[in-house]
């Protein structure tokens, strides 16, 4: 058994036969400033000559900049089957503005969070969508930012500009090329909104649709999405066939967009995470609702199955932190929330959380490694029943491809 020093990180020594917890200051971190999904659009915007936006993450200067984002498509996952992505694999080198690297994505590694990031052009400290779900501090219940549920204000959850709205204000030609029920949902309108949104249900007529809208003017900005490779990977996991054909139609999606490009465009193909597979057995899948021992002192569970929200009773903080660790051992990263601050998990490291942030962050967080996740069947059937999962901060969560095409 294992427990924290009080006020820092050393453990102390492990029972023979017994493993120590992990050290969390040997986790990744996202590359935040320089290498995250939170610098593209600062760095394509000010190549648009958008004031006030700058980014150590460099790309060339382009006239049409087109962000398409591929739900679900790891950096790890794309480069491990490069006979379903030919094409993408082909821009493997350019990624990363011709550096052959990944980005991050942020942390969690999940799609609220990295979305907001994206629009926004500020890290999840700053944006506050910080996870799946978390607890709305005004109520103290949790609040599902990719449903959005229960509603809460959309301009009081998050009150910065999207990059979108920036460049518009400034004359840029901004607009969103997505699914038709994505335009008046929340999280579009707090994580993407400005400019021009443009419905279409074909992804197919989405890459056309996206090409053109470059073309509409000398300076333009164009967001267009795809789904579907996520929430397949989620019901069925990345080494079936449904995955991999999934895999095989968004090559062809990228070229067709890349094929259409007007002159003076940059293309980037990124994603909001990888995934990670976890397999139905114990061994893999904590069940928070039958294990007492994670149970004690937690008053509400949030976050997701890969990376966990923990929301102490009161005074019951430090005795969370210790009981996860020790019960979770080398199967997570479990830190308090000032530890994961000083980390660099939601923010540069030190950066503090924005004050109408910080209590959506739980007393404690976890990051899972490997293939497992703490799941909650009972009151979580849904999504603990998900095969691909993801949020943590390893390798295949974390990396996302930053591919680019240039005319």
């Amino acid at each position: 058994m294992t427990h924290p020093r009080p006020g820092g990180w050393g453990t102390e020594p492990s029972p023979a036969g017994e493993p120590a917890p992990l050290d969390p200051r040997r986790a990744p971190a996202p590359e935040y400033g320089t290498g995250s999904l939170a610098d593209v659009l600062p760095a394509a915007a000010a190549g648009l000559g958008v004031p006030g936006l700058s980014s150590r993450l460099h790309l060339p200067p382009a006239d049409r900049v087109c962000v398409f984002l591929v739900d679900g498509l790891g950096w790890e996952a794309l480069r491990a089957h490069p006979d379903r992505a030919p094409f993408l694999t082909s821009l493997l080198p350019s990624s990363r503005a011709g550096t052959g690297r990944p980005i991050t994505a942020g942390f969690p590694a999940t799609t609220a969070t990295s979305l907001a990031s994206v629009g926004t052009g500020l890290v999840p400290a700053a944006h506050g969508l910080a996870g799946y779900k978390v607890r709305d501090p005004a109520t103290g219940e949790l609040m599902n930012q990719l449903r959005w549920d229960p509603w809460t204000d959309p301009a009081l959850w998050q009150p910065h500009p999207t990059i979108f709205q920036r460049a518009h204000a400034v004359g840029v030609a901004a607009a969103q090329v997505t699914a038709p029920h994505f335009e008046h949902t929340p999280l579009t309108r707090v994580a993407l909104s400005g400019g021009t949104f443009l419905g279409r249900r074909d992804a197919g007529e989405r890459m056309d649709l996206a090409a053109g809208r470059l073309a509409v003017a000398d300076r333009a900005l164009v967001y267009t999405y795809y789904a579907e490779l996520d929430g397949v990977g989620h019901r069925f996991g990345m080494a079936s066939d449904a995955w991999l054909a999934e895999l095989a139609y968004v090559d062809g999606l990228a070229r067709r967009l890349a094929e259409q490009l007007p002159p003076r465009s940059a293309l980037y193909v990124t994603a909001d995470h990888g995934m990670v597979d976890v397999p139905p057995t114990p061994e893999a899948r904590f069940d928070f609702d039958e294990d007492w021992e994670l149970r004690a002192g937690v008053a509400r569970l949030g976050g997701e199955g890969r990376a966990r929200h923990l929301y102490a009773v009161p005074g019951a903080t430090a005795d969370v932190h210790a009981v996860w660790r020790e019960v979770l051992a080398e199967h997570a990263w479990v830190v308090t929330r000032d530890e994961a601050v000083e980390l660099g998990w939601f923010g540069p490291p030190g950066v503090d959380l924005e004050p109408r942030v910080r209590e959506r962050v739980g007393d404690v967080v976890v990051a899972m490694t490997g293939n497992a996740a703490v799941v909650a069947g009972e009151s979580e059937p849904r999504e603990s029943a998900l095969v691909g999962m993801h949020g943590s901060v390893t390798p295949a969560e974390q990396l996302v491809p930053l591919l680019e095409v240039r005319t």
